[in-house]
């Protein structure tokens, strides 16, 4: 890949971060590092500046294959049929392997489970996995058996009829007692492990949502998301004054309440069944830190 600079006296690693949203900085510093960026054939220097109409040329090495491993990893599982299921995912399991995950996850969890029986639209790292939720927000997901529910529930995303409801609790108290935060989401633009309300590089985002019982400096609250960006609930919760209770990026970063994490829970998931095409609505109940928390309010 080459871009070209438009003015010179910018950091490169900067520069080229903002020209490759799906990389951190510290993944192009890696990338420069490794001699991966060059100008003229030349590698450059980590700290190098760009250079007025300069052609950078980036080269991405290839992925490494990462095998994937069924492990038997306890899975609360709320619905299961030959095409689909849900499960109730806990506080810390990560979903996917990653850099720092490379096992222990979900996906792991679901070869034990289910074998071969997993979709594979969103590639070999990802079987089954329609949708995704924080690490340490806990709740509902749905995960596809194959790819003709995979691609039906993809869709449902998209059209919204596939409904994620969620609870948290937040701070701070409201004047009313529903509204509609309607606001682009994108990287955030300094801390690229952030995501945040911007302009720029951004996507539609929608959050509704509604109060469910005040307690002064807290309020328990229901957010329904008609978009699925990441850390879209906490970024629009922070945006309007209200960040999620125990969330130590968007939030407050000393400990409240009792919470180890952010004290949001995908509670409710509504679905069109891709092979009867009937509604179905699943719940889970509150995991015990945020009863805990709800206790400790009233």
């Amino acid at each position: 890949m080459q871009f070209s600079a438009p003015e010179s006296g910018v950091r490169v690693d900067v520069f080229l971060a903002q020209q490759m949203p799906e990389l951190t900085r510290s993944a192009v510093q890696r990338l420069i590092e490794q001699g991966n960026v060059t100008l003229d054939g030349v590698p450059i220097r980590k700290n190098a500046k760009t250079i007025a109409l300069a052609l950078y040329e980036v080269t991405i090495p290839e992925v490494k294959p990462v095998e994937l491993v069924a492990q038997d990893i306890a899975l609360d599982v709320v619905y299961e049929d030959e095409d689909l299921l849900v499960v109730n995912k806990p506080k810390g399991l990560v979903v996917h392997p990653a850099a720092g995950h490379e096992d222990g996850t979900l996906v792991n969890a679901l070869l034990h489970h289910c074998g071969d029986s997993l979709s594979g639209i969103n590639g070999e790292k990802r079987p089954g996995i329609v949708h995704r939720i924080d690490m340490d927000t806990t709740g509902l997901l749905i995960v596809a058996k194959n790819d003709f529910a995979h691609q039906h529930l993809s869709d449902q995303l998209k059209d919204h009829t596939l409904s994620r409801t969620y609870e948290c609790i937040v701070r701070g108290g409201f004047k009313t007692d529903s509204g509609t935060v309607n606001a682009p989401i994108g990287r955030h633009p300094t801390d690229r492990k952030r995501m945040a309300v911007t302009m720029k590089n951004s996507r539609e985002a929608v959050t509704h949502w509604r109060v469910l019982e005040r307690f002064g400096q807290y309020t328990h609250v229901q957010c329904r998301l008609e978009t699925g960006r990441t850390h879209q609930i906490r970024v629009h919760m922070a945006h309007i004054g209200h960040p999620i209770a125990g969330d130590p990026i968007y939030g407050v970063k000393k400990p409240e309440l009792g919470l180890t994490s952010q004290c949001l829970h995908a509670k409710e998931l509504t679905f069109i069944h891709p092979r009867t095409q009937k509604k179905i609505t699943v719940f889970c109940p509150l995991p015990e830190e945020f009863e805990s928390a709800l206790k400790k309010l009233k």
